[in-house]
């Protein structure tokens, strides 16, 4: 998703800005995702995955900004406010992830190959549906007076000049790596519990991806929210409100677990909706205010590659490299293991998740390999640190009074 995410979407951004209409882009590209999905399961080697997997993100990450694009043009175009329209229209993506999440869980497709099939049927049927959805033609259309760099499309990274954005797209990719964060680790954190018998047979365990699928419920709740809250504290203020947000969302699950402390996994799942919702739509709705027409989709297109290419890739190395290194420890006893997990070396639940890891125990007490074993506390406090650290600077440095454009938007939504 990150590498994808590093290009593709402003690549596709300049496609909609200049030659080709933008829901025409969207078909193509979730038809050519339905196609790799399809593709997927006959993959037979893990080297192969990975680069049919890279090509399938490059033809969806781009899509993600791409309906932001075109559900602005299609509201402008109808005369509806979009600050105060979008958000509920917005809400039924979230309604989507919900409904895959459980449908994968709970017909047991969550670790099969059947959840590709369930993907690309999906992603073939809205790419048929997109070409029925209003035109939403290029603005800026190429003319013989067009300037080498305008006919590229790269006009749109003009807006790095501007101290203002430039600094928002700094901290975009610092929060997209927070929210890689929580996407790369947020289920093994649940899923790891089920080394410990005493959690064993708890719901969280057998059914983690529906815990997770509070944290989207919770969005569509803060997503009809946002118009409320920007009117209220402002594009500035709300995306504070995110970051910290995030803080609790981290500092939550450092203490959770599936027993006596469920209710903070469950709160830090609620609290997340507030997290992405805010900084994710409140950003997109800042880069919809402070651009042209003419850079509008690309600028998108630059939002979502600092967040989920930059700030995924970021956060994906600097964690990996991290979590190896400071908070795994790496067991080869299973007497050192049965005391970490509070059981007896016996215990039939320890043996069958070593066996399920393709672990055995030798005659002399030693495991077949090392087992390694995250530190998942300290992994969450040191994100929360790092979140922290930045809702601090970013209220220090982002100096943001809102534009007429802004003003005009939030105005609006008491009408």
């Amino acid at each position: 998703m990150g590498i994808a995410s590093l290009f593709m979407p402003t690549l596709t951004g300049i496609l909609a800005d200049k030659w080709i209409n933008a829901e025409r882009l969207y078909a193509i590209l979730h038809i050519l995702y339905a196609a790799t999905m399809f593709y997927l399961p006959q993959v037979e080697n893990p080297h192969s995955f990975f680069w049919v997997m890279l090509v399938a993100m490059c033809f969806y990450m781009p899509t993600i900004a791409l309906s932001n694009s075109i559900s602005y043009t299609t509201l402008k175009n109808g005369n509806y406010d979009v600050v105060k329209s979008f958000p509920p229209i917005r809400v039924w993506g979230t309604v989507g992830f919900i409904v895959a999440m459980w449908i994968t869980n709970l017909t047991g497709n969550k670790a099969s190959a059947n959840q590709f099939y369930i993907a690309g049927i999906s992603a073939l049927a809205l790419g048929f549906y997109s070409f029925t959805l209003p035109a939403c033609k290029p603005s800026n259309l190429i003319s013989e007076k067009t300037s080498f760099i305008q006919k590229l499309g790269l006009e749109s990274f003009k807006l790095f000049a501007d101290y203002k954005m430039a600094l928002f797209f700094v901290f975009s990719m610092f929060l997209g790596a927070a929210l890689q964060l929580t996407n790369a680790y947020g289920d093994v954190f649940l899923d790891e519990f089920k080394l410990f018998p005493v959690f064993a047979d708890s719901f969280v365990i057998k059914y983690s991806t529906i815990i997770l699928s509070i944290s989207q419920i919770s969005e569509t709740l803060f997503i009809l929210a946002i118009p409320f809250f920007l009117k209220k504290f402002g594009i500035k203020w709300v995306i504070v409100i995110a970051m910290f947000a995030w803080v609790l969302r981290f500092g939550l699950f450092a203490y959770g677990d599936p027993s006596s402390n469920l209710w903070m996994i469950i709160v830090s799942c609620i609290v997340y909706g507030m997290a992405f919702d805010f900084f994710n739509i409140s950003g997109s709705l800042f880069v919809e205010t402070s651009t042209t027409p003419k850079t509008r989709s690309s600028a998108q297109g630059l939002f979502m590659m600092m967040t989920n290419g930059f700030g995924a890739v970021f956060g994906s190395l600097v964690s990996g490299l991290m979590i190896n290194k400071y908070f795994t420890t790496y067991y080869t006893t299973i007497d050192s293991l049965s005391k970490y997990v509070k059981s007896e070396a016996d215990n039939t639940h320890l043996l069958k998740f070593l066996q399920n890891k393709g672990i055995s125990v030798l005659e002399n007490g030693n495991l077949s390999r090392p087992l390694d074993v995250k530190d998942w506390h300290n992994i969450w406090v040191t994100f929360t640190i790092y979140v922290l650290v930045i809702a601090v600077v970013f209220v220090i440095v982002f100096k943001h009074k809102h534009t007429k454009a802004e003003e005009k938007a939030i105005e609006a939504i008491s009408h």
